[in-house]
């Protein structure tokens, strides 16, 4: 591999890197539109477990949109310890863990979850986008509301 191939595959791996955290930054912020832009159009998967499985963006994003987008719901999404794999020019694996805390600011409940995701990025016309993810949760604390 020379370095010309080197540099783009180090950038191609960085460019994954940032979707994927804009991706968990948007759902923080409740950014729609950009939670759909991070995913490819067309027949994709999203596997979310108990939360739904879903074979296109749209579909997804709507639940997203009904379950998060008010004030009651406060999320913080940490992805960390990613594994990324150069599978060929335009295709990357990744696995990433996820530290996700929810916070009802209603009635003070709170939930812990930790898990793994295993997505898929293609590039396409020049941008990355999740093509595929599976996100798996390995545990969960939930807290009780405050409220009486």
């Amino acid at each position: 591999m020379n370095l010309e191939q080197r540099i783009a595959r180090l950038e191609a791996l960085e460019a994954v890197r940032l979707l994927k955290h804009r991706y968990l930054n948007a759902c923080d912020l409740k950014d729609v539109e950009t939670i759909r832009a991070c995913f490819a159009e067309g027949p994709i998967t999203i596997d979310y477990g108990p939360v739904g499985t879903f074979q296109e963006r749209d579909s997804f994003v709507a639940l997203y949109q009904s379950l998060a987008c008010n004030e009651r719901v406060i999320d913080l999404h940490h992805g960390a310890n990613p594994e990324l794999e150069h599978l060929v020019d335009d295709e990357v694996a990744g696995r990433w863990a996820l530290y996700y805390f929810n916070v009802d600011a209603e009635s003070g409940a709170t939930r812990q979850l930790g898990g793994v995701y295993q997505d898929r990025y293609r590039r396409i016309d020049g941008q990355w986008k999740i093509v595929e993810t599976v996100f798996r949760a390995h545990s969960m604390v939930v807290g009780a509301s405050t409220s009486s």
